[in-house]
């Protein structure tokens, strides 16, 4: 549910990024590339409160849908006042409570933990959220894949480099029914029993098709490889910050032993230019996808957490 009237638009863009990128948030959610990405699934919705933006979502992977929550108070000026950021929970809290809804901040970093701890003394429950800790790694890391630690990412890398011709370049919006081909055949290729699996399907093929007609307008970065002139694995990211690049969306055809390995590898040669690191957002508590997102040896996770009030 929503709990606030904004919603996240292009037409907002400007206001919203001057608190996005009022203080160094590193986590991978807080970025407008990734709100305006899923803001139909995650039910986005704002307000300005004093000094602070609150962003409030819906937890929708949980099958029975989850009780919204809010994002940390965000800054526009790169500090923080206890007692304006009190004020801005203390009111978020009593619109949580009007809807009939409990009150909680999920996503917050671990270096915000002072703070808030600050603004409220004592009256604060801090919980690890281990499922939703982000995955960042050196850019050049991902690029040399050098020593035994990436001895099998680069051996896969190099069987795909050593029998396929492809071809990498940036996606255009011209090419979104392309794009959109391809999602939606890998998708296709997934044997989802669970409605509500099919169900976020769905909404994550609406988000894309919206990502794909607004590549430039939003500011998102993109890959893709052909092989034959077919699309046959892109990524989508956004910046984080100046020295990140975030990784929202990375989708290859498993038929070709090592595509993900060059995606992956192509989209890293074409931001090292911009940035020193990569983050690959989170694990979501998925055992395969925990397992993989290790093997690429990241340099370090950022820690998030669920705040509640007691």
């Amino acid at each position: 549910m929503y709990i606030f009237d904004g919603r996240i638009t292009l037409a907002d863009r400007a206001l919203l990024e001057e608190y996005l990128n009022g203080f160094d948030y590193k986590t991978s959610g807080l970025s407008y590339t990734s709100l305006f990405m899923w803001k139909e699934i995650n039910m986005f919705s704002w307000e300005v409160v004093g000094d602070y933006l609150c962003v409030t979502g819906a937890d929708n992977l949980d099958p029975v849908r989850g009780d919204p929550f809010m994002f940390p108070p965000l800054t526009r000026t790169g500090a923080y006042d206890p007692d304006g950021l009190r004020t801005a929970i203390l009111e978020a809290k009593r619109r949580f409570e009007a809807a009939g809804k409990r009150f909680s901040m999920m996503l917050v970093p671990f270096h915000m933990l002072d703070i808030l701890s600050e603004a409220m003394p004592d009256a604060l429950v801090f919980t690890a959220d281990r499922p939703n800790f982000d995955y960042v790694y050196d850019t050049k890391d991902l690029i040399e894949l050098s020593g035994r630690a990436f001895h099998a990412k680069k051996n896969h890398l190099n069987y795909f480099k050593s029998r396929y011709d492809y071809e990498y370049g940036p996606i255009t919006t011209d090419m979104a029914g392309e794009a959109m081909a391809f999602i939606r055949a890998f998708n296709e290729r997934k044997d989802l029993q669970d409605p509500h699996e099919r169900e976020l399907l769905e909404f994550e093929e609406r988000a894309m098709e919206d990502v794909f007609r607004n590549l430039d307008t939003v500011g998102y970065l993109s890959g893709l490889i052909r092989i034959g002139g077919r699309i046959e694995a892109l990524s989508i990211g956004g910046r984080l910050g100046r020295k990140t690049v975030t990784v929202h969306v990375e989708k290859a055809n498993t038929e070709y032993r090592g595509l993900y390995q060059a995606i992956n590898n192509e989209f890293c040669k074409a931001m090292a230019c911009h940035v020193k690191r990569i983050n690959r957002e989170e694990d979501m508590g998925i055992p395969g996808l925990r397992k993989a997102k290790l093997s690429y040896n990241p340099v370090k996770l950022i820690e998030k957490y669920t705040v509640t009030v007691k």
